[in-house]
């Protein structure tokens, strides 16, 4: 009985907001395909008519696969499942690139590529997020929610259009590097896309985070069981990375709090690096960002939940911050999820 042998097929996740560049990227690093190896793209639009697989090579070596209609980073997509397992299968390509669509979260994508059922098929790369360079100074782009979650999803950014970037985005990019320094482990700039496949061809390192109960619902757990990990609001996590922590909370929309109790709580922490939240307060949605030199805080648009994240290079007592928090909220009903 003969026995073949399956590739472990490297996997390249090329996200990014709409319009930064993704499929010129994506274009550049498939003209470096060595003959003789097959490559294959999956590629995903949130509409139901396809472009963006029209502008990738159509000749031998590539094998493109497109998902229409909805988006493949999203829990549960049993679509993106079978389309991904057929391609591997069927075409056994030697490199596999997805590219999701710009409203994806793909952090979302990236924990489902990770678990173990996919361990022998794939053989998971960093995660890359592409950023147009000449949009840094664009606050209601780079302020939406999805565009940081891509960021912080990223291990390396690639920065497109960065021959076409003003003074004002060279600083805002120091100021991104700084903001985003607990997460990202390399920036690259791309004129046109142009990225050597080599800079972002590196195995991917998982970052340990478990989303965990808020901290004083664990102290009434049982102390000899494991966490249970939770998906529903309100929770609490923290992870470690590049030598910082990011320790975070998430609550209900529906929570309010008092803006200057949640204003004073925020100004007493110590030893931090970088403090960024969203709240609804009795004086409306607040946005908070704060680095040692301005404290920054206007207001925001709704959100979808109440938020903070810390990062710090300190041990923190993590309990007695989540304290001063709840101290602050206005409607201290333990059901109003």
């Amino acid at each position: 009985m003969k026995i073949i042998s399956r590739k472990v097929v490297k996997t390249h996740i090329i996200s990014g907001f709409l319009g930064a560049g993704k499929t010129t990227l994506l274009q550049h690093l498939l003209q470096q395909k060595p003959e003789g190896e097959t490559w294959a793209i999956l590629m995903n639009e949130f509409g139901q008519i396809g472009i963006d697989q029209q502008l990738l090579p159509q000749q031998g070596g590539y094998e493109v696969k497109e998902l229409l209609g909805g988006c493949l980073c999203c829990a549960g997509q049993l679509p993106m499942q079978i389309a991904l397992s057929r391609l591997i299968q069927e075409k056994q390509p030697d490199r596999l690139f997805i590219e999701p669509t710009g409203l994806g979260h793909p952090a979302q994508l990236l924990e489902q590529l990770t678990e173990p059922h996919w361990q022998s098929q794939i053989n998971m790369r960093v995660l890359v997020t592409v950023v147009d360079g000449s949009r840094l100074q664009d606050e209601a782009w780079v302020q939406q929610e999805l565009f940081q979650d891509q960021l912080k999803a990223a291990q390396i950014v690639v920065v497109s259009h960065a021959d076409m970037m003003t003074e004002l985005d060279q600083k805002q990019l120091e100021q991104f590097k700084n903001e985003y320094l607990a997460y990202i482990q390399t920036w690259l700039l791309a004129e046109n896309g142009n990225i050597q496949l080599e800079h972002i061809d590196v195995a991917h390192q998982g970052i340990q985070r478990k989303i965990v109960p808020l901290i004083h619902i664990q102290k009434q757990l049982n102390s000899t069981e494991d966490l249970p990990v939770i998906k529903q609001l309100p929770y609490h996590y923290v992870e470690s990375s590049n030598g910082y922590t990011v320790a975070g909370w998430k609550f209900s929309k529906r929570w309010q709090f008092d803006f200057y109790d949640l204003l004073d709580a925020l100004c007493e922490q110590k030893d931090w690096l970088r403090i960024k939240g969203i709240f609804n307060t009795n004086q409306g949605w607040m946005s908070f960002n704060f680095n040692p030199e301005n404290l920054n805080y206007k207001s925001a648009e709704e959100s979808i939940d109440n938020r903070v994240e810390i990062i710090t290079q300190h041990n923190r007592d993590w309990e007695s911050f989540e304290t001063q928090l709840l101290q602050c909220r206005i409607d201290r009903s333990e059901n109003s999820q």
